[in-house]
């Protein structure tokens, strides 16, 4: 990671006491003319060139398209629609090439071998989280996802232990999640069979599961300071989805001179910031060390452990930063990866009718689905992966970054160069999954019909970076997809051969097209 790129946006704890945080914030990041564009195109233009000339092997580097000054590969990249175009750049240049997003070099691994062999086989050399403009600017160096070193492994230790805890507070992390959903079926039969859009539902039900964990207890879903907070993931999901994200990703420094809609994307992360930080006062007043509630609790109590050591990475600034990467990657993800799952079965309703008589057949409709139930369900467990391999919902993967320099094949990659590991290139992998861009729970399937493990399932990365939260999300997708289907059909509000399941793609993720359906509910048997 990049931590030494100039930052316009200072920590808040350094906003001016007679000035409102979020004025402060916005205050600084005004545009300065364009005298001052021009001025910043021209010294990074130098920049750039300098840094080109002086880059140590440069001939070893992988191949790639001709870059040209600050803009890089700009010309031949389209952020809509990447993963297609680096697909095509590996036919020409092989698995490993060279890319400038801007003036940032980026080296791309393109198929499941060679991802294979730097994410799990070289994990450690490979196992850097790479260059984020816009989240390493929110990060400014604190927090799990966007740190590097001895900080990065004790938080994200601290994390997996926590997270893994199930005795922490009075409810298991499972209980958590079943309760919620029993909130959800309800607000679902509330419709009565009436066409909606399931988005707002489905984002309050998984944003709720991880206030459960980390505040200690649920939100009413008509509590405003709840529905606020989700509105700020929402509309910073959206900005995620629009071009913006991507020109921020290409020209960083530059964009913090123009305006723009990543202002408001900086000011939404402010405001959660502020409540996380009321959340946190209000839970260091009423802390009971010997009976931690929930994850808070957890870190506050290692921070008191720790307020000796003095270089301590347990402080203020990681337990809020560490709180929202939870918090927003538990909650977007999820939401929308389930959000692709109904929409799926809206296409093929006899999927969904395989998965209810599974559901019939090992569950019942008197209790809620449990993870124990999973091992029981082949079909249903092969549906939850394929629907994760089909919509690839992060399609380059997270960046890395290469922890010294590396050789790969014949190339040679500098010490810290940010590496796209693209992950549909395995996901949707031919040779694995016959027919990649069919929907097929088959992929996940033996001829007995019994669920089939595949080394090319990394939908949450894999090795050292792989996703802190891949064990909360897989039972969120298990017990939330399972828990609709036991009490409801699912129709479209169109003919099912209507149904239109292609995502709509930026350079960070892709999502499902709106849509609506009708939760009609099932009779009891």
């Amino acid at each position: 990671m990049n931590t030494n790129r100039s930052s316009s946006v200072p920590c808040p704890e350094s906003a001016s006491e007679s000035q409102n945080p979020e004025e402060f914030l916005l205050a600084t990041m005004e545009p300065l003319g364009a005298t001052t564009v021009f001025l910043v195109i021209c010294v990074s233009c130098l920049l750039f060139l300098s840094a080109w000339r002086k880059t140590p092997g440069r001939g070893k580097l992988p191949p790639g398209p001709v870059a040209f000054p600050l803009i890089g590969n700009m010309l031949q990249l389209n952020s809509n629609n990447m993963p297609q175009q680096l697909e095509q750049l590996s036919r020409t240049y092989g698995p490993i090439f060279t890319i400038y997003l801007g003036s940032e070099r980026v080296v791309v691994l393109h198929g499941y071998e060679v991802v294979k062999e730097a994410l799990i086989d070289r994990r450690e050399e490979f196992g850097a989280r790479g260059s984020m403009p816009l989240f390493d600017k929110i990060a400014n160096g604190t927090g799990i996802a966007f740190t590097n070193g001895e900080r990065w492994r004790q938080l994200r230790r601290f994390t997996l232990t926590t997270l893994r805890n199930f005795g922490m507070g009075k409810k298991s992390v499972e209980e958590r999640v079943q309760e919620e959903t029993r909130f959800l079926v309800e607000r679902l039969r509330n419709t009565h069979g009436r066409p909606f859009d399931p988005s707002q539902f489905l984002t309050h039900a998984v944003a709720n599961v991880i206030c459960s964990i980390v505040f200690g207890d649920r939100f009413d879903y008509a509590d405003q300071k709840f529905a606020t907070l989700v509105g700020l993931i929402v509309d910073n999901g959206k900005f995620q989805q629009s071009p913006w994200a991507g020109l921020y990703t290409f020209f960083p420094t530059l964009m913090d001179y123009i305006p723009g809609p990543h202002y408001k994307f900086f000011k939404n992360t402010w405001k959660f910031r502020r409540f996380v930080q009321e959340r946190v006062k209000m839970h260091r007043e009423s802390l009971d060390p010997n009976c931690p509630r929930d994850f808070i609790d957890a870190f506050l109590i290692k921070m008191d452990e720790e307020q000796m050591n003095v270089q301590s990475d347990f402080n203020a600034k990681s337990l809020l930063q560490t709180t929202i990467e939870l918090f927003i990657a538990g909650t977007g993800t999820t939401s929308t990866t389930l959000k692709y799952g109904l929409l799926i079965f809206l296409k093929y309703p006899e999927i969904q009718e395989k998965v209810q008589e599974e559901i019939d057949l090992v569950i019942g409709q008197s209790r809620s689905p449990s993870m124990a139930d999973r091992s029981r369900m082949p079909y249903t467990d092969a549906v939850i992966h394929e629907i994760q391999r089909f919509i690839t919902l992060i399609p380059l993967g997270t960046p890395r970054a290469v922890t010294r320099e590396v050789h790969l094949k014949q190339f040679v990659i500098p010490k810290g160069t940010t590496i796209y590991p693209v992950l549909k290139s395995v996901l949707h992998d031919s040779r694995e999954f016959p027919n990649p861009e069919q929907f097929n729970p088959g992929h996940f399937l033996d001829d007995n019909g019994a669920f089939k493990k595949s080394d090319f399932f990394m939908p949450f990365s894999a090795g050292k970076r792989i996703c802190v939260g891949e064990g909360l999300a897989r039972m969120k997708f298990f017990l939330v997809l399972t828990a609709i289907l036991q009490h409801f059909t699912l129709k479209p509000v169109v003919d099912p051969t209507d149904v239109d399941i292609t995502p709509v793609s930026s350079l960070l993720s892709n999502a499902p097209k709106p849509f609506q359906l009708c939760a009609l509910p099932r009779e009891r048997q």
